[in-house]
């Protein structure tokens, strides 16, 4: 009987430990999600970013709203999906919002409506050069 228990706990924590692996990979899927829409929100509300002071052209405002449409269904879905989606579920839904967003967000930034931005290092360059 005492084999039978260590076998059947084996069992049982081989099973946890799936289980734990897939809620891991969820969670992560999640935060994932959550962070870049919380970015996107960021960047939105920041007169420096995607916000308000970067010009009122149509097209501008058309990319914002599309950008904001995005966001607010992503949001509900998070909120209907957030105890039941699986971890592709929610990678996928981030692929969508990501397949809508990049484009307009990059388009914004090369027509200089968004914020100049410069890569990791080249701020340091910059001070050291005028120096």
């Amino acid at each position: 009987l005492w084999q039978e228990e260590i076998e059947r706990t084996y069992v049982l924590e081989a099973e946890f430990a799936s289980e734990d692996e897939a809620e891991r990979k969820r969670v992560k899927a999640l935060n994932s999600l959550g962070g870049f829409i919380f970015g996107l929100k960021t960047q939105l509300g920041d007169q420096e970013g995607l916000g308000e002071g970067h010009g009122s052209s149509s097209c501008i405002l058309y990319d914002k709203k599309t950008i904001l449409a995005a966001l607010k269904g992503t949001t509900h879905w998070i909120d209907a999906n957030v105890q039941s989606a699986t971890a592709d579920e929610l990678e996928e839904k981030l692929s969508e919002v990501q397949a809508i967003v990049t484009p307009t967000t990059s388009k914004l930034y090369a027509d200089g409506t968004g914020p100049q931005s410069h890569g990791p290092g080249e701020e340091d360059e910059k001070l050291t050069e005028d120096d």
